[in-house]
């Protein structure tokens, strides 16, 4: 019982932190969201590591080290193949690979459950992809460039899972902490290079277009004096300020439901809760029809109901 509630439990505040950071990045880049997610729930991780213990070793940091590195690549996969889409049919493909891969290593190295748990984490899988699945008007077939990246983004995301759950149990959130330190410094990494890269070209630009025009001196040869700042660049930063609050908010509470996915692993088995945490496209939605007053499909109404049904059958199993 104490594993599904916190499964569940992890899965909606997953979904909560994933409807965040999708507002953050409609006001700046998603890499930047990303980046100050994980930096603002490494933060809060060290800050919790005092009270809630963790015993550094070499397994804990190596663990925790290599599931940041698989993070990294689950998101930049994640965003790239939701890019491409349709979204429809990537985003529930990803959810459901990233449970079957930590549930087939789960069952591989001898998890066992009752014959009423395995039928439960079947119609949980259902329910993850009645629930991910978003009907889009005119929605096309995924390219096979998108379908290859949604399965490396579960497939990453399942490996996050098992990597977590290799970390020791006495190692408390020293996983967690080495997780985001490398996920923030990796995606803090690709957005500086990136910025240095467009600001090269930019520069390039602007130099080609002085040369071809003789702009930019005014009629004595001296500097031209600076446009008065528009009013879509004060928009602009106030577009950016709103993004970095998302970003933080996302990251804290994706640090919470972290925590709680790490405590789930460690009272109860990696194959309830690989499967339970797939369930995050829940938050998300609910949020989204709370906040932006989204509607709800009837497919999607019938997966939360299953997800709920499974839920209570694992519990009883």
């Amino acid at each position: 019982m104490l594993t599904v509630i916190l499964g569940v439990s992890g899965a909606l505040i997953f979904g909560s932190a994933d409807f965040l950071g999708g507002l953050a990045a409609k006001r700046m880049s998603a890499l930047l969201t990303t980046a100050i997610a994980a930096l603002t729930g490494l933060v809060l991780l060290v800050i919790l590591l005092p009270f809630l213990g963790g015993v550094w070793s070499s397994d804990a940091v190596l663990w925790g080290a290599l599931s940041g590195i698989t993070g990294a690549i689950a998101i930049s996969l994640l965003y790239a193949c939701l890019a491409i889409g349709p979204m429809s049919i990537l985003s529930p493909l990803t959810a459901v690979v990233s449970a079957i891969v930590p549930l087939t290593v789960a069952l591989a190295g001898g998890e066992t459950l009752a014959a009423l748990g395995y039928w439960a984490i079947g119609l949980a899988l259902i329910a993850v992809v009645m629930v991910g699945f978003v009907p889009e008007k005119g929605a096309v077939r995924p390219s096979l460039k998108g379908i290859l990246m949604a399965v490396g983004s579960g497939a990453a995301i399942g490996a996050f899972l098992v990597l977590i759950d290799l970390s020791p149990d006495d190692s408390g959130l020293v996983p967690l902490v080495l997780n985001r330190a490398v996920n923030a410094a990796i995606m803090f990494g690709v957005v500086g290079i990136l910025f240095l890269i467009g600001r090269r070209r930019r520069r390039h630009s602007r130099h080609e277009a002085a040369s071809l025009t003789g702009m930019g001196t005014d009629a004595d040869g001296l500097d031209a004096p600076p446009a008065p700042a528009s009013a879509a660049a004060f928009e602009g930063r106030g577009m950016l300020r709103a993004g970095i609050m998302l970003a933080v908010a996302c990251g804290v509470i994706d640090a919470v439901a972290n925590t709680l996915l790490l405590l789930g692993i460690r009272v109860g088995d990696l194959s309830v809760m690989s499967v339970l945490t797939a369930l995050y496209p829940a938050g998300t939605i609910l949020l989204a029809a709370i906040v932006l007053r989204e509607r709800i499909a009837p497919v999607q109404w019938v997966g939360l109901a299953l997800a709920l049904t499974a839920a209570g059958m694992l519990a009883l199993a």
